[in-house]
């Protein structure tokens, strides 16, 4: 396991068990902007699996107009990597303030620019393009967001609370989500034409108020004690790297494989429950109503909001990878189980399949996900090397899942076994991943 096992010190045994007043302030804005900026990111996803393809590519045929609209949402994730890597950088070099206020400057700019942008009936092709560019820069914002948050969290938490704190941080991404699909419940609920009209736009620019309130929060953080303490010890020794992601790759890259699989289970369970489930439901074969399925998918990732902490809790009384392990090989139980009952179009059994994810799966996968990533990397490399790991399977993974599923649905004739077992095969990789951990020291 990638932590550090030596010995205890004697200091060690006097460890504060409590956030500072600095520390509380970092919670709360890493808690509330990160619920802000996956409201804006989810916005994309739940307008992905209903209007994207009518305002968008409005002269393709139904399906063509569908992966396109995934095909779009997956672009969002190809920049994520290069932003995760750049604002990495940043964070590690110059600290967690500038880097985090950067990602909701960017994520505020591109969500309210595709409430602004007009659709390709009235610029025809230039819509898609410029829908296209908006969703880059989103993606390269959300690059770091997540594991800034957790990091800042991380290092200002005492290190025997470290699973808790983080999971605070981790369970407001299907928060975000839970607003983004109500948002977009409220406007469908005014008829297909309001929304395909104009009403689909609020939920996108209700976004700039958020925005502000996030900046406004950010910019009175800290720096964080431990990053501080590393960087000086670092200065002293004169040992300061210019280029954090140079040793990450040097030094680290064990554990960057290993956290981009650890993870792969977890995306790929999220996104398909968030994203792609909107589309299955409704779909003329499942025949959910749109306001039912926003409505399911709303109140299930609800349940992993409020059981996210506890896995968080149990990360730090079992060990993050043991709580990691359990959530990847529950996804890899479920997989079927969670398709069967997305596809029988009826609402309760829709509800209990997004319940099951968020929460037997999502939450042990989310609470434990932020100690086990912070404990693989040392501080003055750590946001390049979680950035890195978590932002390329965002990539690959996460944002190519919705698209994934899609394709292998089409490919079956409209059966759900082969989209079950690539969550499957996603989830055991994690396990693996995790199994494999153990043998991993840190390099400090």
């Amino acid at each position: 396991m990638a932590q550090n096992l030596a010995p205890p010190q004697k200091e060690q045994a006097a460890e504060p068990q409590r956030l500072t007043p600095a520390g509380r302030r970092a919670v709360f804005a890493a808690v509330l902007g990160t619920v802000i900026e996956w409201y804006d990111y989810a916005l994309y996803g739940a307008a992905a699996g209903l209007v994207i393809a009518p305002l968008f590519f409005s002269e393709a045929v139904a399906s063509a107009g569908a992966m396109m609209a995934f095909a779009t949402f997956a672009v969002g994730f190809v920049a994520r990597p290069l932003g995760g890597v750049i604002v990495g950088h940043i964070g590690d070099k110059y600290g967690r303030r500038p880097a985090m206020m950067l990602t909701i400057i960017l994520m505020g700019v591109a969500t309210v620019g595709v409430g602004l942008l007009p659709t390709s009936m009235a610029i025809g092709a230039a819509a898609p393009l410029l829908l296209v560019l908006l969703r880059l820069l989103q993606g390269f914002g959300a690059g770091a967001e997540l594991a800034g948050a957790m990091t800042l969290v991380a290092e200002f938490a005492p290190p025997k609370r470290r699973g808790f704190y983080t999971s605070l941080v981790l369970s407001t991404p299907p928060a975000g989500i839970a607003l983004a699909t109500f948002a977009f419940f409220a406007v469908s609920s005014l008829g297909t034409d309001v929304l395909l009209g104009w009403a689909w736009r609020i939920p996108f620019l209700v976004s700039a108020v958020l925005f502000f309130l996030a900046l406004y929060i950010r910019n009175r953080l800290e720096e964080t004690p431990e990053y501080s303490a590393a960087i000086t010890k670092a200065e002293n020794e004169r040992t300061k790297t210019r280029l954090p992601l140079r040793d990450v790759l040097a030094r680290d890259w064990r554990q960057v494989i290993v956290g981009f699989f650890s993870i792969t289970g977890h995306n790929a369970m999220n996104y398909i429950l968030a994203v792609y489930a909107l589309t299955l439901m409704t779909s003329p074969a499942v025949g959910l109503d749109k306001p039912s399925a926003l409505l399911a998918v709303t109140l299930g990732s609800l349940v992993s909001v409020a059981l996210t902490p506890v896995g968080g809790w149990m990360s730090d009384r079992f060990g993050a990878p043991r709580v990691l392990l359990f959530g990847s090989l529950m996804g890899a139980a479920l997989a079927y189980p969670i398709f069967a009952l997305l596809s029988a179009g009826d609402f309760a059994l829709a509800f209990t399949a997004i319940a099951l994810g968020y929460g037997l799966v999502i939450p042990a996968t989310s609470g434990a996900q932020g100690a086990f990533l912070t404990n693989l990397f040392p501080p003055q490399r750590r946001l390049s090397g979680i950035g890195l790991a978590r932002e390329t399977n965002g990539a690959l993974v996460a944002g190519l899942s919705p698209l994934i599923a899609a394709a292998l649905v089409t490919a079956a004739d409209g059966q759900t076994y082969l989209a079950a077992g690539y969550l499957l095969a996603c989830c055991l990789a994690s396990a693996v991943a995790v199994a494999a951990s153990t043998r991993l020291r840190t390099n400090r």
